[in-house]
């Protein structure tokens, strides 16, 4: 999944998919853990997925670490045709701001329901 990404100051960063902590990591130089977007499972378990919570680790801030995160883990939802619920302030923010360019693009998403916060509030 990981291309040649870069930080806004130019470093090498990587974003991987961890299916078993249902996450996006995203890696910085020496393979340190710069952050995380979680997600679980949606009510279509294999085709959706609820993002939650974003973080980037302060020690890494500046760097525009989560941009990046936010996209490759999008990018990767539409490439594997996983319907991306937006729970997390980030994904509901850029979602909101280029939610048409995304389904132009092929991917998929929808607003999050009650049920998928009470899910969220329960698992998370």
């Amino acid at each position: 999944m990981s291309e040649a990404l870069k930080d806004s100051t130019g470093a090498p960063v990587r974003v991987d998919l961890d299916e078993q902590g249902q996450s996006y990591v995203i890696t910085v130089e020496d393979e340190k853990v710069a952050g995380h977007a979680y997600f679980l499972p949606g009510p279509e378990a294999e085709s959706e997925r609820i993002f939650y919570h974003t973080v980037v680790d302060e020690a890494f801030g500046g760097r525009g670490l989560s941009k990046v995160l936010l996209a490759q883990a999008l990018a990767d939802s539409r490439e594997k045709g996983v319907t991306v619920v937006p729970v997390c302030p980030l994904f509901v923010k850029k979602l909101n701001e280029t939610g048409d360019d995304y389904v132009a693009e092929g991917g998929r998403f929808r607003k999050a329901t009650g049920a998928d916060i009470d899910l969220v509030k329960r698992e998370a």
